[in-house]
């Protein structure tokens, strides 16, 4: 079993900038793919970032390109999202995720298709 922990969230002004945190630990930790998801109040959970455990790949959902970067620590089995000129409609509670295998591109910004999720923690942007 693999355990995701995120860290980092809490209240921002607008145009500021936060990293948040995915520790992972348990079993031998070797997903196919890591990603950042978000949710709001009301609002289906969306796909923000992902990356490809191996190798490195990383890709990001196009609205969210030019201030959102993904980025990872193998050594440390963890997985950081670098959020810049953060706006008030990004606040949500951002959660973290893993994959044992590749089910294909779409996949990837599929939270149905991943196997296992932290708790999330709460990023709020102040206007």
């Amino acid at each position: 079993q693999v355990q995701l922990v995120e860290s980092g969230g809490g209240l921002v002004q607008a145009g500021g900038s936060l990293r948040v945190s995915c520790a992972a630990s348990g079993r031998t930790f070797s997903p196919y793919v890591m990603g950042w998801f978000r949710q709001a109040p009301g609002k289906e959970r969306e796909f923000v970032a992902g990356i490809i455990w191996p190798g490195g790949v990383t890709y990001v959902a196009d609205p969210l390109k030019g201030r959102f970067t993904i980025s990872r620590d193998s050594a440390k089995n963890t997985v950081y999202l670098q959020m810049n000129g953060l706006q008030p409609e990004d606040t949500a509670r951002y959660y973290c995720a893993a994959a044992d295998y590749n089910r294909g591109y779409s996949a990837r910004m599929d939270p149905s298709k991943y196997d296992y999720w932290g708790q999330g923690t709460q990023v709020t942007v102040s206007s």
